[in-house]
């Protein structure tokens, strides 16, 4: 056995490392360091499979190739939540269901196992009563920010998924508004769109959600849009339907949730509707329900731009409802007229959605995010 002890390894031009082919083993009692940079510094002119340790969010990463980007490979993991009644006898990742209306604004949060079946429990209250709240979630924390409540509002409170009780104040949107649409990734939060009690909005803004602290400029949308939907993968975060002031629509846009800039165009849904609601896995995108009454549930492939596909039906007719979802299992629950009920889907099938089981309070208008949606 040979030993080679050297400062660098070059090429023979000294441009970059040497490639190394064949099959290498590296042994040693200390480490290997990888390449690092933050998020701005990410290439995306690198062969897939290119690993690098990003250090805004502490992870090491991989490159998926151009239409994906790149994929965090270190993730902490959250011990599976439960420990309650209903759904939550069982564990898994947890969903909450927030706030909402019955007719009056209320501040309830839910939360449920996706995993299980069964009737969701009493989480704890938002800050105030409010309804239209758009929601998004890391790992730790579930965020809602704006709503309304005899007018706009601009608040942003959080509750941490491992524990119940009150949600927290965070910070405040850049505009505030309400029926805007919640996404986002492990690190950061993005909302868009909405009504700011005058007219419809174009506004993206953007929080980090481990950091308290104010929402911030991201870009805008193509158009002004009331009550539209998203979701996300770890990369790209999708807005689908919604109304511009003089019709609903179904066209869906994406943004890059580590960067900022505009949304660009995705596709359309199969339908147009506002008051629809959505969530995701980590390759699949679902749109569901919306105003004037629908019970239709679309998809979408989030790494590929295109039109969205029929996925099934809910069992029920409905707007203004709220979902969440696991890596396999897409729940949504309320509803306008107020309703209490709760089904659930497989997200890498189609079919008809199934009973789930009850919310603790019949509702709409509410917002919904889980510990284990498809942009962590």
């Amino acid at each position: 056995m040979s030993e080679v002890r050297v400062n660098n390894l070059s090429n023979e031009n000294n441009t970059g490392g040497p490639t190394i082919s064949g099959i290498t083993t590296f042994s040693g009692s200390n480490f290997l360091v990888p390449p690092v940079g933050d998020t701005a510094s990410r290439s995306d002119n690198c062969p897939p499979g290119s690993l690098r340790f990003n250090t805004d969010t502490a992870h090491l990463e991989y490159f998926r190739g151009n239409k994906i980007g790149w994929v965090e490979i270190e993730a902490e993991l959250t011990e599976p939540l439960g420990g309650g009644t209903g759904s939550n006898l069982g564990v898994g990742n947890r969903g909450i269901f927030y706030a909402g209306q019955t007719p009056s604004e209320v501040d309830t949060i839910d939360f449920i196992t996706i995993s299980t079946l069964g009737n969701a429990q009493d989480f704890g209250n938002a800050t105030d009563t409010r309804d239209e709240v758009n929601c998004c979630a890391s790992r730790v924390r579930g965020v809602g920010g704006g709503g309304y409540d005899s007018g706009t509002d601009d608040k942003i409170d959080f509750v941490t998924f491992a524990s119940t009780g009150n949600a927290a104040d965070f910070g405040n949107l850049s505009v505030g508004r309400y029926s805007a649409a919640g996404m986002g990734d492990d690190v950061r939060g993005i909302f868009s769109g909405g009504h700011n009690g005058s007219s419809y909005q174009d506004v993206i803004d953007y929080i980090t959600i481990a950091t308290l602290g104010d929402a911030v400029d991201f870009g805008n949308l193509s158009a002004a849009n009331y009550q539209p939907a998203a979701c996300s993968s770890t990369t790209r975060g999708i807005i689908g339907g919604g109304a511009t002031p003089s019709s609903a629509i179904n066209t869906v846009e994406f943004v890059t949730i580590r960067t900022t800039g505009n949304a660009t165009n995705f596709g359309d849904l199969t339908f147009a509707a506002r008051g629809l609601s959505s969530t995701s896995n980590s390759t699949r995108g679902l749109f569901a329900a919306g105003v004037p009454g629908l019970n239709r549930i679309d998809f979408i492939t989030i790494a590929s731009t295109g039109d969205a596909q029929d996925f099934g039906d809910l069992t029920y007719t409905t707007q203004e409802g709220a979902m969440c979802s696991s890596a396999t299992r897409g729940v949504f629950g309320g509803g306008n007229p107020n309703v209490n009920t709760i089904n659930f889907v497989e997200i890498l099938t189609t079919g008809n959605a199934l009973d789930f089981g009850d919310l603790t309070q019949a509702r709409k208008r509410l917002g919904g995010c889980s510990n284990g949606h498809g942009g962590l």
